[in-house]
C-alpha cells in the first residue's frame, strides 16, 4: 500500500516535503512563541508584517524560481549547464527587489503610520525580509530545475530549523519587541542559502548567455498571477488592520486561524516544487497521457488534503488558536468553516493554475486571478461585520478563481511549438498545471 501511494506523487515530493514540513512547523513555533510573548497590539504588528512579507515575497520571487526551474530543467534535459540561466535569474530578481525597495522606501512613513502604529523600524525589517526571499527563491529555482530535491529540501529545513531555534531563544530571553521576531525572517533564509550553495556552484557551468526572452517571455503575466494569488490568501489580515485599526485583537487572531487552516497548503507545497519540473518534462516530450494523469492525481490529492484539514479546523480551530497562539476568542466554528472552505477552493485554483501555466497559457491564468481578486474586493466592501466580510472575500474569491480556471481549461487546449535547442523556452503539451 505504501509503495502504491508513493508512486502516486511526483519524484522529489518526499525530500522537499521533509524540508517544507520543518519550515511549516517553524511558522507555527514562530507565531506561537510571539503570540505568548508579545502584547496584542505588538502581535498585530508582527501579523501585518508577516502578511506583507509573504504576499510580496512569494508573489514576486516565486515566479522567478518557477521560470528558472523551467528553463534549467529544459536545458538539463539537453545536457546544457544552468549557469547562464542563473545569471539572468539573479539579474531579474535584483531588479524586482530594487523596485520593491524603492516603493517601500518612498511610502515608508505611510506604511509605518497605517500598518505598524508609527514604527518605521518594522518597515526596515520588511525590506530585509524581501531581500532574503529574493536570494532564496532564485537559488531554489536552480536546485529544482536540476532535480536536486534533497538539497532543495535541505535549504527549506535549515531555514525552518533556524527559525525555531531563534524564536525559542527570543522567547526564553523574554524578548517582547516584535522587531526581533521579524528579524528572524531575514536571518534564517539567508543562512539557509549560504549553507546550500555548494551544489549550485558545482553545477553552474559556462556557455553562451541565455536570451532574455527565454526567461522573460511569460514572467510578467506569471508575476501578476502570483501576486494576485497571494493577495487572495493573505490580504485579509491587512484589510482587517485597515478596516478596524482600533481592534487590536482581530488581525492577530485571523493570522493564527489562517495558519491553522492552511496546513494543507504546506503539504501541497512539498508536491508543487517537483510537480512543475515533472509537468515540464512530460510537456517537452509530448506525453499527453502522463501530463493529464499527473494533473488528475494532483487534484485528487489536494481535495483529500483540503477536506481532511477542514474537519480538524472546524472542530478544533477555536480551541487550538487559544492554546497554541494565545489568540483571543474572537473566532468561532463558523469562522473556521469559511476559512477551510476557502482554503480547499484555493488549493484547486493552485493546481488548475499550474495546468494553464504548463500549457503556456499565462494570460488565461492571470485573467482568472484578476477576476477572483475583483470579486474579493467587491465582497470586502459590502456592508457587513468586518471579520465576516474578510472571510467571505477569501472564500468567494478563491471559488471564482478555481471556477474560472476550470472553464478556461475546458475552453480548449493547444500544444505550443517545441522550442529549438538554442532557445529552451516553455515546455509544451495539451493539458496543464502551474
Amino acid at each position: 500500500m505504501i509503495s502504491r501511494l508513493l508512486r502516486l506523487i511526483p519524484p522529489g515530493t518526499i525530500a522537499v516535503g521533509a524540508g517544507l514540513g520543518l519550515l511549516g512547523l517553524a511558522s507555527y513555533v514562530h507565531l506561537a512563541v510571539a503570540g505568548h510573548s508579545l502584547s496584542g497590539a505588538d502581535y498585530n504588528r508582527l501579523s501585518v508584517l508577516w502578511s506583507i512579507v509573504f504576499t510580496l515575497g512569494i508573489g514576486v520571487f516565486m515566479p522567478i524560481e518557477q521560470e528558472v526551474a523551467r528553463v534549467v530543467a529544459a536545458r538539463h534535459s539537453q545536457g546544457l549547464p544552468p549557469g547562464p540561466v542563473l545569471a539572468r535569474g539573479v539579474t531579474v530578481a535584483a531588479a524586482m527587489l530594487a523596485v520593491l525597495v524603492l516603493a517601500v522606501t518612498a511610502g515608508r512613513q505611510l506604511l509605518a503610520d497605517h500598518l505598524f502604529h508609527g514604527d518605521g523600524t518594522m518597515v526596515t525589517v520588511l525590506v530585509g525580509a524581501l531581500a532574503a526571499m529574493a536570494v532564496a527563491y532564485t537559488t531554489r529555482g536552480v536546485l529544482s530545475g536540476l532535480q536536486l530535491f534533497p538539497w532543495y529540501g535541505t535549504q527549506l529545513g535549515i531555514d525552518g530549523g533556524l527559525r525555531i531555534v531563534m524564536v525559542a531563544l527570543l522567547g526564553l530571553a523574554g524578548v517582547t519587541s516584535p522587531i526581533w521576531y521579524g528579524v528572524v525572517l531575514v536571518v534564517a533564509p539567508l543562512a539557509s542559502v549560504l549553507l546550500t550553495l555548494p551544489p549550485v556552484l558545482r553545477a553552474i557551468g559556462g556557455g553562451a548567455p541565455v536570451a532574455w526572452a527565454t526567461l522573460l517571455r511569460g514572467l510578467g503575466l506569471l508575476t501578476a498571477s502570483s501576486l494576485l494569488s497571494q493577495v487572495v490568501v493573505n490580504v485579509g489580515v491587512i484589510n482587517l488592520q485597515l478596516l478596524a485599526p482600533s481592534d487590536t485583537a482581530a488581525a492577530g487572531a485571523l493570522l493564527s486561524a489562517l495558519v491553522l487552516v492552511r496546513i494543507p497548503l504546506f503539504v501541497f507545497g512539498s508536491m508543487q516544487a517537483s510537480l512543475l519540473p515533472g509537468l515540464a518534462t512530460t510537456a517537452t516530450t509530448g506525453d499527453q497521457a502522463g501530463f493529464y494523469g499527473l494533473l488528475r492525481r494532483a487534484v485528487g490529492i489536494v481535495t483529500a488534503l483540503g477536506l481532511t484539514g477542514a474537519v480538524g479546523a472546524v472542530l478544533l480551530g477555536p480551541w487550538l488558536v487559544g492554546v497554541l497562539f494565545d489568540a483571543p476568542g474572537v473566532l468561532g466554528h463558523g469562522d473556521f468553516a469559511w476559512l477551510a472552505a476557502a482554503t480547499l477552493a484555493y488549493l484547486w485554483a493552485m493546481v488548475l493554475g499550474q495546468a494553464l501555466l504548463a500549457l503556456d497559457r499565462h494570460r488565461a491564468q492571470a485573467l482568472a486571478w484578476t477576476v477572483g481578486v475583483a470579486a474579493l474586493i467587491i465582497v470586502t466592501l459590502l456592508p457587513a461585520p468586518v471579520i465576516l466580510r474578510v472571510e467571505l472575500a477569501y472564500t468567494i474569491g478563491s471559488v471564482i478563481v478555481a471556477a474560472t480556471m476550470a472553464v478556461l481549461l475546458r475552453g480548449g487546449t493547444r500544444r505550443p511549438p517545441t522550442p529549438p535547442l538554442t532557445d529552451a523556452v516553455t515546455p509544451a503539451v495539451s493539458g496543464g498545471i502551474r
